[in-house]
């Protein structure tokens, strides 16, 4: 092979990886990177600020199922990704952070380079699956290899790269290259027929499922159907068993779901983390003491964290829950799963504020009229009452910022993302006029890439959650009123069919002519001047 440059061979070893979109905003210190981009099958996205393009890259990579790949400038471009990056490790996202970095004869010396870290790969290291710096040019295809094996094979989250600008400009011959294969853990067969008999022998039995286990939903259905059981899906599995009779698309933090696995005498943990922001997101501390918990994660150090369980399998969902239902084959369960998960899904309706049962009945609404419709979610609050219970159509339909890492203004980029995955698909970003101000750039975005994205605009003038939180702690609420644009005016001023609805019954011909449009839309609900917004 002739000899190329490393940001050539770069872009030909990301297209041998399935990679066909990247996102990332070009600078003095990445234009090498993009020498070869042109000419190849990779489309590039440009967002308006470098976290726009760690989000893209999430929400990309959460409804195509790949990595999401990130490409920016040395210091302030990664400093800017970060925010994504961490979004990304808490919510298990795959995501590959390609930065530039100074020349490596600059590298620890501090002579006060543009951009220039005091140590760039130190920080990465703290947050990164894994980081490394290209010093030797020719590194560079098992370094790729490396990073997507990273990505593909263990728990997933964010992988940094960053390539020293006197490197991206040198020649190689990379030789023959393959693409990274993914390696998942397997449990062996004693440990998974043990798991077998302890559910064999349980009475009520229950499912809980995170977002480890989306793709083995197939699986995890047989499975639970051998052993009759409710499913109990935590946000970032919200979609799994939709329709079936065994789903509760409702939280743990609510205390109908807390009785079911109060009651249980097994409880089988696949893919979730067990943490807070899932199951105890009132930080009430009343979670209860699962009599035996079987968890199943593809990460080691995940099951080492928690001594509840009496049987920790590392595998991936799919290979385990595949495993434990063959030895489960004949069995003959205990008949009342179905009825569980009923009373369960009442239950944990009734428990809800009229308010969140009415913005409950809008995001139901999104999905009634719009079949292939994906909600993308920033922290506010009718995606909190989402949170709490909705019952999403499919697998990859509801995912939001407001767990994990919860980072407010993530729900516009992501969108762009997840639309550029599904381009058939109607993405609707349901933001807060708070959390939009954070990231309201991105609609550009959303307009340069024609990515068909819903603006639903959630407008509470200000933060209001946040308003009543201080004042039922007793704290005279301060700063939580900052002041909203006129969003019509601002999707009019980025070319984007603009529209305030004057009551919520309007919202399914709203969104119709918002999804005829093929292109980026914007429509505002206020609490207060729209009606049927409010309870």
């Amino acid at each position: 092979m002739t000899a190329r440059t490393v940001g050539e061979v770069l872009v030909d070893l990301l297209e041998a990886n399935g990679v066909d979109i990247v996102f990332g905003i070009p600078g003095v210190h990445t234009v090498e990177l993009y020498r070869g981009l042109a000419a190849s099958k990779i489309r590039h996205i440009t967002p308006r600020h470098e976290q726009g393009a760690g989000f893209m890259a999430d929400g990309y990579a959460r409804v195509s199922g790949k990595p999401g790949v990130a490409l920016v400038i040395t210091g302030p471009g990664l400093t800017n990704t970060i925010t994504a990056m961490a979004q990304a490790r808490q919510d298990s996202v795959p995501m590959l952070v390609i930065s530039g970095v100074n020349r490596r004869c600059s590298l620890g010396h501090g002579h006060g380079l543009l951009h220039e870290l005091p140590d760039q790969l130190g920080m990465m290291k703290s947050l990164a699956l894994y980081a490394h710096t290209l010093l030797n040019p020719t590194d560079l295809p098992a370094v790729i290899e490396r990073a997507f094996s990273v990505l593909l094979s263990g728990r997933p989250g964010p992988v940094h790269i960053e390539i020293p600008t006197d490197v991206m400009a040198a020649k190689i011959d990379p030789g023959p290259f393959r693409a990274a294969t993914a390696t998942r853990p397997r449990a062996d067969a004693e440990t998974l027929q043990r798991a077998a008999v302890l559910l064999a022998d349980a009475r009520h039995p229950v499912i809980l499922l995170g977002g480890g286990a989306i793709t083995a939903e197939d699986e995890i259905r047989l499975l639970a159907e051998r052993i009759d059981t409710p499913v109990v899906t935590t946000v970032n599995a919200r979609g799994m068993f939709a329709g079936h009779p065994l789903r509760v698309p409702a939280s743990p933090s609510l205390k109908a779901v807390r009785r079911l696995l109060a009651e249980a005498d097994r409880v089988l943990a696949i893919g979730t983390e067990m943490g807070p922001t899932d199951y105890d997101i009132n930080v009430d501390g009343d979670f209860p003491d699962l009599r035996s918990l079987i968890r199943i994660d593809i990460d080691a150090a995940q099951l080492a964290r928690d001594s509840r369980a009496t049987l920790s399998i590392l595998s991936s969902a799919k290979a385990a829950a595949a495993g434990i239902s063959g030895f489960l084959e004949g069995h003959r369960a205990a008949s009342d799963g179905a009825q569980r998960a009923e009373t369960a899904r009442k239950a944990s309706w009734a428990e809800l504020t009229d308010k969140m049962r009415t913005e409950i009945g809008i995001i139901d609404t999104i999905y009634r009229t719009l079949p292939t419709a994906i909600i993308v979610g920033d922290s506010t609050q009718a995606i909190y009452a989402g949170n709490y219970y909705c019952d999403p159509p499919r697998p990859r339909s509801w995912f939001n910022a407001a767990t994990g890492y919860g980072a407010l203004g993530y729900a516009p980029p992501a969108a762009v993302g997840a639309a550029l995955a599904a381009p058939d698909a109607t993405i609707v970003c349901l933001v807060g006029d708070g959390g939009f101000q954070f990231s309201l750039a991105e609609i550009g975005a959303a307009a340069d890439a024609g990515a068909r994205v819903v603006f639903l605009v959630w407008n509470n003038d200000g933060y209001q959650e946040i308003e009543a939180y201080m004042l039922e702690a007793g704290i005279v609420p301060e700063g939580v009123k900052p002041s909203a644009p006129d969003f019509l005016a601002i999707g009019a001023a980025y070319g984007l069919p603009a529209e305030r609805l004057a009551d919520v019954a309007g919202l399914p011909e709203a969104l119709e002519r918002a999804a005829a449009l093929n292109r980026p839309s914007l429509i505002e609900i206020h609490q207060e001047k729209t009606a049927g917004a409010t309870a």
